[in-house]
């Protein structure tokens, strides 16, 4: 009965079955935590000063627009996002939230490809057709947030 009920709410809602859940596939460990901030300078030094993280220089991502900082934490990192021009799609985000705000999770997957194909096949839109290179120099694909609790969620490759 519980198998019954819980495929006629999937059908209904999701869009999806429970019973896709039995495969192998999971996310790794949280990789980062990203907050837009307005002042990436004071950002960094409040990880760095206050909160005792090790932070990198400011690293310039221009295929995703944005100007970027890494406070680096014993279990996870931080990455502090400021918009790189008025073009930059966490522009809006910025001044929509102008004290800043987190705006991503990302986790990281063994295998990027089987995970695009995972979360489509679970009814998970991707935003864009294929990945792009990430802060950390390796191929990301974010998940709609209206698909993921409002959450929009970075899958990294490991």
């Amino acid at each position: 009965m519980l198998q019954e009920l819980s495929s006629n709410i999937t059908k209904q809602n999701l869009g999806y079955s429970f019973s896709s859940f039995k495969d192998n596939f999971k996310f790794g460990k949280l990789n980062h935590v990203a907050i837009v901030v307005p002042d990436l300078q004071k950002s960094a030094k409040l990880h760095k000063e206050v909160f005792g993280a090790e932070c990198s220089g400011e690293i310039e991502i221009p295929e995703h627009g944005v100007k970027t900082v890494f406070a680096k934490y014993e279990n996870t990192k931080v990455e502090l996002l400021h918009p790189l021009g008025e073009k930059s799609p966490i522009d809006k985000f910025l001044k929509q939230n102008p004290l800043g705000k987190v705006h991503h999770l990302c986790y990281e997957v063994e295998d990027l490809a089987e995970a695009i194909v995972h979360v489509k096949r679970m009814g998970v839109r991707t935003l864009g057709k294929k990945p792009k290179i990430g802060a950390h120099g390796k191929p990301v694909m974010f998940l709609h947030p209206k698909d993921c609790d409002g959450v929009l969620i970075e899958m990294e490759q490991k």
